[in-house]
């Protein structure tokens, strides 16, 4: 049964409709009025019975208010209620205004299963409403000690957000299932840091963790049929413990410096080793087509030979004349000066002015 004045686990609270407020204020106005007017004349019996008259009538209407009041109730939006009828579990309520049976016969209890809710460990959150997000005083600095593979200490603070998938099992099949849920988590984020390495787990380990985490926390929660469905697991801050922190920072520092150191190498790696890739296949190509060039060249000369000595032996003067009228054609053009010698002639002069025909007929 929810009243006015009581708010459920998550923080939402029960209000009464302005026209039913307005209703129960005129009645106990009038009540007010009723106890305030009456008169003492009479007789002492007639004043008993008058008495006891007012007082039950007086009883009947604080009843009738109670019940006015216990018998409706209002769902949010991002809720549903489970009604319980004499604590047996009876039905399960949309959203919206609805009734019930007052007097603590029916109770309702509200359960927001499209609000996303979520745990935090290590740290808390100011203004958090339920009271299951954050750890206890005691609790806080305790959950984040854990023990890494390699027998190394790290504080490990994360965040586990879940929905209620069904407000039936969360509510009866497990005690305090928020609870449980805490103590589930961090179990199994004891389990999957102690297998790796504590420098996995402050550097490059940290994707890998939060995904197995989230794996083995949803079968842990469909095993204990809590009715809970998670939805991330993410880790926020991994420190070592303070004694060895400065030291640690100083390793981690040397760390970056040498990813930074190994980063510029391969990006120098990277700008010249292509660009000599490049020349070379460049190079290669090029004598590959001066080789085929010359191939082609030479195959061509020789079947232009071969053409050549066929149709020579067909007609050999012919083809002597032709090749020689031909070679002439290409070669007097380039000629300046041209002499003709007649082997008939005897008397040829032995010495000839040549310079002198330069300019000359040709």
């Amino acid at each position: 049964m929810l009243s006015q004045n009581n708010k459920d686990p998550w923080g939402s609270q029960s209000q009464l409709p302005p026209d039913l407020n307005a209703l129960l204020q005129q009645a106990l106005d009038r009540l007010t009025r009723f106890f305030s007017g009456g008169g003492s004349g009479g007789g002492s019996a007639g004043g008993t019975s008058g008495g006891f008259g007012r007082g039950l009538t007086m009883g009947l209407l604080i009843l009738v208010g109670l019940s006015i009041w216990s018998a409706y109730y209002t769902v949010p939006s991002d809720s549903v209620a489970v009604v319980q009828r004499f604590g047996k579990y009876l039905d399960e309520v949309p959203p919206g205004l609805h009734f019930k049976l007052p007097l603590g016969i029916d109770k309702a209890t509200i359960v927001p299963v499209k609000r996303q809710l979520k745990q935090e460990f290590g740290f808390s959150t100011p203004g958090a409403s339920d009271p299951n997000q954050t750890p206890r005083s005691r609790d806080g600095r305790r959950e984040t000690q854990m023990v890494t593979g390699d027998l190394n200490a790290a504080l490990v603070e994360w965040v586990v957000q879940y929905r209620v998938s069904d407000p039936v099992k969360f509510l009866f099949e497990v005690r305090e299932p928020s609870e449980t849920l805490r103590y589930v988590s961090e179990s199994v984020m004891r389990e999957v840091v102690g297998d790796r390495t504590v420098d996995e787990v402050l550097t490059i380990g940290r994707q890998e963790i939060e995904n197995e985490a989230l794996i083995k926390m949803q079968e842990l929660s469909t095993k204990y049929v809590m009715g809970i469905s998670i939805d991330q697991v993410q880790l926020k801050n991994i420190n070592p413990p303070r004694p060895v922190q400065e030291s640690f920072n100083e390793v981690n520092q040397a760390q970056q410096e040498k990813e930074k150191l190994i980063n510029e190498a391969r990006r120098d790696y990277n700008k010249v080793i292509p660009l000599a890739e490049g020349e070379k296949d460049q190079r290669i190509r090029e004598a590959d087509g001066y080789r085929l060039k010359r191939i082609n060249e030479a195959e061509g000369d020789v079947a232009r030979f071969n053409a050549l000595f066929t149709e020579y032996r067909k007609a050999p003067e012919v083809t002597r004349r032709r090749i020689y009228i031909e070679t002439m054609q290409e070669v007097l053009p380039s000629i300046q000066s041209k002499v003709l010698v007649d082997d008939e002639v005897r008397g040829l002069l032995p010495l000839l002015n040549l310079e002198a025909q330069k300019g000359g007929q040709k």
